[in-house]
């Protein structure tokens, strides 16, 4: 028989709980079988989580003298913070406060009413005899240093540096390329308003060129990342540029009078040449080059150096080294963006095999004014414009084969293709789509007008594209076989161009930067968000936040919105000075330790570490999050979790199995046993 006076407080949840358990019954239970176990109140609510069912416990802490408090209700991560600050409100610590879930776990999966009700009393026993053995616990608080790291340099990284550097705060942001602008400096337009994409992200990208709060390390990469929130100590390594960008000026000279020219694969997409001392593109920030040592005629022979001959600066300096560099900030943006799928991957659509077919990245490029054939929309001769032209959606996306997921922009960006090649050649169009997706702002409108303007649309997944000519009129063409759904036939078309509207990936390395950072990813490979509805921009490490298409595919508007989520979190964390952290921590008993060290690299948070003086694993408190790995790993024991130690998770199954009630009422009936 405890001393703790405990009121337990049964949620209807409308019709979610009530609705297949017997809500009243189970409340009238609690108070009569647990009454010698602590209950000294029960009540049902129908939706306790409203303000009168938060006065409820209030009143009742008050007036009954609780000093623990047990809510059957949803789950905790909805919940939890409501009916701990009531119970805070009334002057109880609020982490005597035990939420148990009896919608996700009771009645979202049992259809029968007698098990699900016998299950609910099950799990409100195991809540008493647990939340009789807590303890209460004040929150742990953090200072927060007012410097923030963002790596990604694309428009969410642009956008949240910009927000929190306005906001008078310092911002590092880190770009793994020689310039900022990611994936958007290499569009011609934008959809559906058709701005020019350099034309609104430029300004941006000139602003945090100029910005006094912001430090841009362009060519850099994070090695290390330590310590915890509000607190991060991040390593990162300035590859060398061969360039002294004190002395350099922009002039663009050495670039010129660099004799070799390479493909390039990066910003052009293939499509174009660059030198082996290059800026990405004209309105690159920063201005200055980097040599490619792999392709540089001095770094390969030892001969050359023709850029330093002409610079009228002095600004080559062969010699040049990496530098590391360590930082002290107190959050952390990641915006590091996506990898198109590759289209070689699905031979039969002829990608690198077919001259005349074109991935989308590609296909922007071209139609670009700045791009490799000023804008003209030609066929591989770099001549000849097309006639017809076949543009497939979906390519890499939504299907099993490859990634399940819809990649979200590639209906309005094929949308946007049909739209430039009626305006700039007059050719025949033809889409072939799986499902049009224009939901959003004026999407819908824009695919309309496409329609207006004549484009072809064919609903079906195309099987094949090929050269291999079968019937008058599809010599010298391009074929695409493809299942007419709203017809019900097949389809051979002959065009001269295909372009092929190729999905998004994560990119290619982020679970190596997931692992850096101590966040997580889905099977899919994108950055894991904390909720995916009530927090999609916060990670489960605290001062680790994601922005962007790193969290999963979304447009621009989208990418900025978030970007600017990201950095009004960061930013009110930074104003308020210190953060208050959940205080459910784990921690290691130094005199069970024996230094195996099995735990340090299972914990999916970096937070242990191994003090070689001591020969024993210690835990950061502010960087774990209490998720019990640890704990179950030792095999000394000598790993414990705040709030849920062996006594009380025994208690709990004590509690869970009737335990408690057969000691306490006599033995259990039959129809007492929760079925397995």
């Amino acid at each position: 028989m405890t001393e703790e006076r405990i009121g337990v407080y049964v949620c209807h949840c409308g019709s979610n709980i009530a609705g297949v358990v017997d809500v009243e019954g189970v409340a009238e239970w609690a108070r009569e079988a647990l009454k010698d176990r602590g209950v000294v109140i029960a009540r049902d609510n129908k939706f306790m989580c409203s303000t009168l069912g938060q006065e409820l416990i209030e009143n009742d802490i008050e007036k009954e003298g609780l000093t623990r408090v047990v809510v059957a209700a949803c789950s905790p991560h909805l919940h939890e913070g409501t009916f701990r600050t009531a119970c805070q409100r009334a002057g109880l610590n609020p982490y005597l406060c035990e939420l148990v879930s009896i919608r996700e776990h009771v009645s979202w999966v049992h259809k029968d009413k007698a098990v699900a009700t016998q299950k609910a009393k099950a799990i409100i026993s195991g809540g008493v005899e647990r939340v009789a053995l807590h303890e209460p616990l004040e929150p742990l608080h953090v200072p927060i240093h007012s410097s923030t790291l963002i790596v990604g340099g694309g428009i969410a990284g642009i956008q949240a540096a910009l927000e929190i550097a306005d906001s008078g705060y310092p911002v590092y942001l880190v770009e793994r390329e020689p310039s900022i602008g990611g994936h958007m400096a290499q569009f011609d337009k934008t959809f559906p308003t058709l701005d020019c994409a350099a034309c609104i992200l430029t300004p941006k990208m000139a602003t945090v060129g100029s910005h006094p709060n912001i430090n841009l390390l362009t060519w850099s990469e994070v090695e290390q990342v330590d310590g915890y929130v509000g607190n991060f100590t991040v390593t990162i390594r300035k590859k060398a540029r061969y360039v002294n960008t004190d002395l350099c000026t922009g002039c663009g000279i050495c670039e010129e009078k660099c004799p070799k020219k390479v493909v390039d694969e990066v910003f052009e997409a293939g499509l174009g040449y660059r030198k082996a001392v290059y800026t990405p593109f004209p309105q690159a920030v920063p201005k200055y080059p980097v040599i490619d040592v792999d392709n540089c005629t001095y770094f390969e022979k030892g001969t050359c150096k023709a850029c330093e001959k002409f610079c009228p600066t002095g600004a080559i300096d062969f010699e040049q080294e990496d530098e590391v560099i360590q930082v002290e900030v107190g959050n952390i943006i990641l915006a590091t963006g996506f990898d198109l799928f590759d289209a070689r991957r699905i031979s039969q659509y002829g990608y690198g095999r077919l001259a005349n077919v074109f991935t989308s990245l590609e296909f922007e490029r071209m139609c670009n004014a700045a791009g490799p054939t000023n804008g003209e929309i030609v066929l591989r001769d770099g001549v000849t414009k097309p006639e017809s032209v076949a543009i497939i959606h979906c390519v890499g996306s939504r299907d099993k084969n490859y990634n399940n997921y819809c990649s979200v922009i590639c209906c309005m960006a094929s949308l946007k293709f049909a739209h430039l090649v009626e305006e700039r050649t007059g050719a025949e169009v033809y889409n072939f789509y799986i499902d049009m997706r224009t939901a959003f702002k004026d999407y819908d409108e824009f695919y309309q007008r496409v329609l207006e303007e004549g484009a072809h649309f064919v609903r079906g997944r195309v099987a094949e594209v090929t050269d291999a000519a079968r019937m008058p009129g599809e010599e010298g063409k391009l074929i695409v076989q493809a299942e007419d759904t709203l017809i019900g036939k097949q389809r051979r078309i002959p065009v001269d161009m295909v372009v092929l509207a190729a999905g998004l990936e994560p990119r290619h390395d982020s679970k190596e930067v997931a692992h850096k950072f101590g966040i997580s990813c889905s099977a899919n490979g994108w950055f894991i968000e904390k909720h995916p509805k009530l927090d999609p921009v916060a990670t489960m490490t605290e001062g680790i936040f994601i922005a962007g298409v790193a969290q999963g595919p979304k447009d621009i508007p989208a990418s900025v919105a978030q970007g600017a989520a990201a950095s009004a979190r960061v930013l009110g964390r930074i104003q308020q000075g210190e953060i208050a952290l959940e205080p459910v921590r784990a921690s290691v008993i130094e005199e069970r330790c024996s230094g195996c060290r099995i735990c340090n690299n299972l914990c999916p948070f970096n937070a242990i570490s191994f003090d070689e003086e001591k020969k024993v694993s210690v835990i950061n408190a502010a960087l774990c999050q209490g998720c019990g790995t640890c704990v179950a790993a030792c095999p000394s024991n000598a790993i414990t979790g705040t709030q849920f130690s062996n006594e009380q998770v025994l208690a709990q199954l004590n509690g869970l199995l009737m335990l408690n009630v057969a000691n306490g009422h006599g033995a259990v009936t039959e129809a007492e046993r929760v079925p397995a």
